[in-house]
């Protein structure tokens, strides 16, 4: 017989289902820090941080955003749990931090076998690829909050850096050169925009097929999987790789990102046409009729992360590219003036 909490649309015998599968699917996604088991009250995380001098932990929170439409459209939910590692990975990577751990946030008005398990692939897959254990979440059943099929997905990472070497952007000088590491697409940002042109405006479909973006559905082009550039950020420093600063570029763009990291009296000039931007983005732009100020303001436009570095720094950078498969472009440098990103 149904219990009164089923009636009213909370499944607490499939909940509890679902998640006896979790210490099987996370068991590479651990560190030898962590003590206890997945689903405890809280996660444990040994504070043995060798080789730092001067520990500092770096936290920040993150979600995929209406990415999530897509994977719903799509039912494919196991590329949205990596976005979400990736994405809270490089904005502490920025920092010069090594991520530690991580809890999610699932919220759901109905909870779906496949959908859970989907979404727990995609963040054990994201974690063990970067090192990064995934120590606790929450999942919550709210009826009536959702529509049906839809789901939210945040997260919260912790990492560590040594204090004299925290990068917070202090170290960036006149002259630095600019570059920008090569994205997958649009990562997790402007999704709201996107779905409004190819999905309101030219009426298009998940699995529809445009002949100028190639052979992928858009869905599949949209689903690409947020890049994670930290592990080349720590080769760079494993290598001492003069790094003065660095900017993941999310919401907001780089005119947005760019100046977070920049000191008073410090801009960055960047160079129209110094790398190619992806075809999905000249689409929607030409499809939409946007201006090129709101695509940068809005999209990523082909650079996931921006490093400033001395310029007898770059061939060593680009040589660490190279050899990790990442595409880096020269694209600008840092001037003197307002703290602001000029497009030249």
């Amino acid at each position: 017989m149904a219990s009164a909490y089923s009636k009213s649309g909370v499944n607490l015998k499939l909940a509890h289902s679902v998640k006896a599968n979790l210490p099987a699917l996370l068991r590479k996604a651990s560190r030898p820090e962590v003590l206890g088991k997945i689903g405890a009250f809280g996660g444990l995380f040994r504070a043995a941080f060798k080789g730092y001098g001067d520990p500092v932990l770096v936290s920040s929170m993150d979600g995929v955003g209406t990415k999530l439409r897509i994977a719903v459209e799509m039912g494919r939910h196991d590329t949205v749990g990596q976005d979400l590692i990736n994405h809270c990975c490089n904005d502490i990577a920025v920092m010069g931090a090594e991520p530690l751990f991580f809890l999610d946030y699932i919220g759901t008005g109905k909870l779906e076998r496949n959908v859970f398990d989907g979404i727990v692939r995609g963040l054990a897959k994201g974690c063990a690829e970067a090192n990064v254990a995934l120590v606790g979440g929450e999942t919550a059943q709210m009826p009536g909050f959702y529509h049906p099929g839809d789901y939210d997905l945040v997260g919260t990472i912790v990492g560590v850096v040594d204090r004299k070497k925290i990068m917070d952007g202090s170290r960036i000088r006149t002259g630095d050169v600019v570059l920008g590491l090569g994205s997958s697409g649009l990562h997790t940002n402007g999704y709201s925009l996107a779905r409004k042109v190819l999905f309101d405006q030219l009426k298009l479909k998940a699995r529809s097929k445009i002949r100028e973006l190639g052979n992928e559905s858009l869905g599949d082009l949209l689903l690409k999987v947020h890049l994670n550039y930290e592990p080349f950020l720590k080769q760079l420093r494993s290598k001492k790789i003069d790094l003065h600063g660095a900017a993941h570029i999310t919401g907001g763009g780089f005119e947005e990102n760019i100046p977070r990291v920049l000191a008073p009296g410090l801009g960055v000039e960047v160079r129209r046409g110094s790398w190619k931007i992806p075809a999905i983005f000249d689409f929607i732009q030409k499809a939409g009729k946007i201006s090129e100020e709101e695509m940068y303001r809005v999209f990523n436009m082909g650079v996931g992360m921006v490093l400033m570095s001395p310029a007898k720094a770059v061939p060593a950078i680009q040589k660490a590219a190279r050899q990790s498969r990442i595409s880096v472009f020269d694209i600008g440098c840092v001037v003197r003036g307002k703290s602001k990103v000029t497009l030249v």
